[in-house]
């Protein structure tokens, strides 16, 4: 095989910068859950040992994770005092979860990609599925904070008023059921901006369920939100104004069915969003940073998920609106729309 020279080199180029963002990944995930990047952000400049002091943490080890953080672009060095900082920019992306572009929560997901790749790699000589309920614990966890970001800043100011007439049903009083909610997040979030509605929270996981109710105690909203164990396609009927699937009906075995169970189970006026991540409806339109990461993500945890549960239909996370637009329509839905974008998210409305 004879290769280009020129391409050749500009390959190797990019796959050792991927490799480099591979490795730093573990060390994302170890400076968000030590404080690090906090800390840095707050107090900087600081030396190394003056972070690790700050952190209680070992001065050796903070040297040389300062060291990559400087090599990979993710803080700034002083070679002549000798310290480390962060950009405003870099601090807004890994060290304020409130930030609008916060993505360190990512690691968690990373972490769980690593430890569960022996059963996805033994999937992928069998076809069989892996489940959610087999996952490692980080990745809850994980998709509840990488995902908070999009719902914190968008749900409630973009996403819900995009829809026709739901924020005035909310704000008077409707009844939302969030599927697939997870650690409830994104119930929390409407909860807390509209008093006047009861939410109901529904996961397949257990775990993630018990999660959210003690988050919403602690957030003091028990009295209008409630979470319960159920699938997409059990859980039960109180003629909902508003029913949401955040960043899930991909992963479900019966999307269809789910679709069904949501038209069965809504109210006549009622409206189902549709919080997708972003996609074209084609492949070759799909490849770029965006695509990769969703591609990615939907290899380890998506795809295997809906081949876990029953029909196996497995979207993927790049379904794309013309194959959701059809789901929704074997679902019972005659009217489809894209509400509103991100360059993340895609946010669809179906109404019978």
């Amino acid at each position: 095989m004879d290769a280009n020279t020129d391409r050749l080199n500009a390959f190797m180029g990019k796959m050792v910068g991927d490799m480099g963002a591979a490795l730093n990944a573990s060390l994302v995930l170890l400076g968000d859950k030590l404080g690090l990047y906090r800390t840095l952000a707050a107090k900087g400049p600081m030396s190394s040992a003056e972070l690790a002091k700050a952190t209680d943490t070992a001065e050796r080890y903070v040297r040389e994770w300062l060291a990559a953080q400087a090599a990979s672009g993710y803080v700034e060095y002083d070679a002549k005092a000798g310290k480390f900082s962060m950009q405003p920019e870099q601090a807004m992306a890994l060290a304020d979860e409130d930030s609008p572009v916060y993505v360190a929560g990512f690691g968690n997901i990373i972490a769980a990609a690593f430890l569960d790749e022996p059963k996805i790699s033994q999937a992928f000589t069998s076809g069989k599925g892996v489940g959610w309920n087999r996952r490692s614990e980080c990745l809850f966890c994980g998709t509840a904070r990488f995902f908070r970001t999009g719902y914190k800043h968008h749900l409630v100011q973009e996403w819900l008023p995009a829809l026709d007439g739901v924020v005035d049903k909310l704000t008077r009083g409707a009844e939302v059921a969030d599927i697939g909610c997870g650690h409830g997040v994104s119930t929390r979030l409407m909860a807390q901006a509209f008093p006047k509605s009861r939410f109901y929270g529904f996961d397949y996981h257990d775990g993630s369920i018990e999660t959210a109710r003690k988050d919403a105690q602690a957030a003091g909203i028990s009295d209008r939100v409630r979470f319960e164990v159920h699938s997409a396609k059990t859980y039960p009927s109180r003629g909902y104004d508003l029913v949401c699937f955040f960043d899930c009906l991909h992963d479900m075995g019966d999307p269809v069915g789910a679709m069904k169970h949501v038209r069965e189970t809504i109210a006549d006026d009622g409206t189902c969003m549709l919080v997708e991540p972003f996609a074209n409806d084609r492949l070759e339109d799909n490849l770029n940073p965006v695509g990769a990461i969703y591609y990615t993500a939907s290899t380890m945890i998506c795809t295997p998920a809906s081949l876990d549960q029953e029909v196996g239909l497995a979207l993927g996370a790049q379904a794309g609106e013309a194959r959701l637009r059809d789901v929704a329509r074997q679902g019972g839905f005659t009217r489809f729309r894209r509400a509103t974008e991100t360059p993340f998210n895609l946010i669809l409305e179906a109404r019978v």
